[in-house]
């Protein structure tokens, strides 16, 4: 799919208009189909069945008259809940997560139903005529009206439920580690061309890529946060041209216009970079938005559990249990990561080098997850000792002794940041107990 129409899908799909939007088109619809059903058929519901389509014109009038005014009101108590949910949720964790209650499809199914009944009902109602000469009452749009009505009943419910169940932590934590994990799923191993693994190759494509004689840089024409990369469409434009191609920026970096993100040169096959063609369109294989995205930046959704971390161990809040929660599902992010193998930086089409990347690796991550939430830890046994206990938690999935040797390490910060900060020997001894207890784990 082309890069840019995955960003618009993307923003289409954050938006509180798009979905709402469609289901109102589908309400005008259906209200213009039942009442052509009702004004082109022999079909009589009121003498078949007159309980359900008995209504006159005046009746027919006032119930939807009432139903459209009553689906207005709550369609604006629906929208006043949700933007006083996106405010509470900004202060109270952290303003990153706005993005997820607003893609959130409950939300924007739930307020599109209760405004597409009350564009439903003006639909049918402009139709109803009571005079005897034209006397015209859609007994089947009324009818559905009215079942449409009910079912905003039970939707109001839904979202009232809905909304309250969002505000808890767990869910907040639970949906950041869910789209984080799938994010890591469809990104490790990354299959990008094939990797360059004789380390003889490897160190002439280094010192080849490191050379910054000859490089063509491509700039960017957008600011804002680099969410999405075309990688196979990279590739092959790299193959198509015989050029090597080194993406200069890390994914959910901020650029700025004119901003280099890639530069490019010949390849190691054709030397003279004056021969090279170099397109104008190459920024199209990147998509620049106003904020970071998950779907190829686990960085960022390590990012908001940490933020949701440091929120709660500020002294203004000083919710232990908040970020207790926030480091174990740090934990289960990266046990994910720790068993999967991450991609080399030098990618080639079988024979000659054509992309260098910045790609991220394991102990990055883990100090993205675990460094700041250490250091404000500060005198909070619970939250060092949870660190620890995550930390154990990694090293079952790790069998690289090297991965081993940085758990290692955090877990003897996190003991001496313990003896410096804590109060107690009490509470000393209780996190050093628990490394002794754990340090089989990592050793």
């Amino acid at each position: 799919m082309n890069t840019r129409f995955r960003h618009y899908w993307q923003q289409l799909q954050e938006s509180l208009w798009f979905v709402p939007g469609l289901l109102v088109i589908t309400a005008i619809g259906l209200a213009g189909g039942l009442i052509e059903f009702d004004a082109n058929t022999s079909w009589n519901g009121t003498k078949q069945y007159p309980l359900l389509f008995g209504v006159g014109a005046e009746g027919s009038r006032g119930m939807l008259t009432a139903i459209a005014g009553s689906m207005l009101t709550v369609a604006a108590l629906a929208f006043s809940l949700t933007l006083t949910t996106i405010t509470q949720v900004s202060s109270q964790y952290s303003p990153r997560l706005l993005r997820n209650f607003m893609a959130d499809r409950i939300n924007q199914i739930v307020m599109g139903y209760f405004v597409a009944i009350f564009t439903y009902c003006l639909i049918v109602l402009r139709t109803i005529r009571g005079t005897d000469e034209n006397k015209f009452v859609p007994g089947t749009a009324v009818l559905v009206g009215l079942i449409l009505a009910l079912g905003g009943v039970a939707a109001l419910i839904l979202f009232i439920h809905h909304i309250a169940e969002s505000l808890q932590t767990g869910t907040i934590v639970r949906h950041i580690h869910q789209e984080t994990v799938d994010a890591i799923k469809s990104l490790y191993p990354d299959k990008f061309g094939d990797p360059i693994d004789d380390p003889e190759e490897t160190k002439t494509a280094l010192e080849y890529s490191n050379d910054n004689t000859g490089w063509h840089p491509v700039v960017s024409s957008h600011t804002g946060y680099l969410q999405r990369i075309n990688t196979d469409g990279l590739l092959q434009w790299a193959i198509e041209h015989k050029v090597v191609l080194r993406i200069d920026r890390d994914m959910g970096a901020f650029v700025g216009e004119n901003s280099v993100i890639f530069s490019v040169r010949s390849g190691m096959e054709r030397p003279d970079p004056d021969e090279a063609d170099w397109p104008d369109d190459l920024i199209k294989y990147v998509s620049i938005g106003r904020n970071r995205s998950i779907s190829q930046d686990v960085s960022f959704g390590i990012q908001q559990l940490v933020d949701i971390a440091l929120k709660a161990l500020s002294p203004g809040i000083n919710d232990t249990t908040t970020a207790v929660m926030a480091v174990d599902y740090l934990g289960a992010i990266v046990s994910q990561l720790a068993h999967r193998d991450f991609p080399t930086p030098l990618r080639s089409d079988g024979k000659h080098l054509r992309v260098f990347v910045l790609s991220a690796d394991f102990e990055g991550y883990i100090r993205l997850a675990f460094d700041l939430v250490r250091i404000n830890a500060k005198g909070n046994h619970a939250v060092l000792r949870r660190i620890i206990q995550a930390l154990a938690l990694i090293s079952d999935c790790i069998v690289d002794e090297n991965r081993k040797a940085i758990i290692r390490e955090q877990a003897l910060l996190v003991v001496a940041h313990a003896q410096e900060t804590l109060a107690t020997d009490y509470e000393k001894k209780e996190v050093r107990s628990l490394y002794d207890a754990m340090k089989e784990k990592w050793t």
